[in-house]
C-alpha cells in the first residue's frame, strides 16, 4: 500500500506533467479555439498518465527540486540575457580580431537538482562560443572558444559566471 505522502507526490508529479504538456500544446498549436484546447487537455491528461514517472523522477519529486522559486527565477532571465549579449559581443570581437582559442574543458557544478543542472547546461549552450557536450551527474564537458585555462575550477567559474549561483537560489 502506498503511503499518503507518496500518493500526494505522485499526484503533484502527474499534475505538473499535465500542465507542462498542455502549455506545450497551446504554444505549438498557436490557437485558443475551444475544440483545440479540449483536444490538447484530453491528450495531455492521457499522455501524462503514461509518462509522468519519466518526466519527473520520484527522487526529484521534492517541492524545492522541481517547482522553481518565482522571485529568484525573475532575476535569472535578465542575468541570462546579459550573459547572452556579453558573450555575443565577445564572440564578435574575437571573430574580427582572430583571437579565438578553442578547446574542451571539464568542470563540476555544485547544483544538487537535476533540473537545475540541465537548465545550466542549456544556458551555457545558449551563450555564443560555448557548447555543452556532456553532462554526467555534476560533471560538465564544454567546448569553449576562449580557453584561457585548463584548470577545471577556474574554467568553470569563467563559463558559469553568476548563472549557477542564481540557479541555486531557484532550485535548492
Amino acid at each position: 500500500m502506498l503511503s499518503k505522502t507518496r500518493i500526494r507526490w505522485n499526484l503533484i508529479r502527474y499534475g505538473l506533467t499535465v500542465l507542462f504538456l498542455f502549455i506545450c500544446w497551446i504554444l505549438f498549436s498557436a490557437t485558443l479555439d475551444i475544440p483545440y484546447l479540449v483536444i490538447g487537455l484530453v491528450g495531455s491528461i492521457i499522455i501524462a498518465g503514461v509518462v509522468y514517472n519519466v518526466f519527473i523522477e520520484e527522487y526529484e519529486a521534492g517541492k524545492r527540486s522541481v517547482i522553481p522559486r518565482i522571485f529568484p527565477l525573475l532575476f535569472y532571465f535578465p542575468l541570462l540575457i546579459w550573459a547572452l549579449y556579453s558573450a555575443s559581443f565577445k564572440m564578435f570581437g574575437a571573430i574580427v580580431t582572430g583571437r579565438i582559442r578553442p578547446g574542451i574543458v571539464h568542470f563540476k557544478s555544485t547544483l544538487r537538482s537535476d533540473l537545475a543542472r540541465v537548465v545550466l547546461a542549456h544556458s551555457i549552450t545558449f551563450s555564443p562560443g560555448t557548447i555543452t557536450m556532456d553532462l554526467d551527474e555534476d560533471q560538465y564537458v564544454i567546448h569553449w572558444m576562449f580557453v584561457s585555462t585548463k584548470h577545471a575550477k577556474q574554467a568553470g567559474n569563467e563559463i558559469k559566471g553568476r548563472l549557477e549561483h542564481q540557479l541555486r537560489k531557484i532550485w535548492i
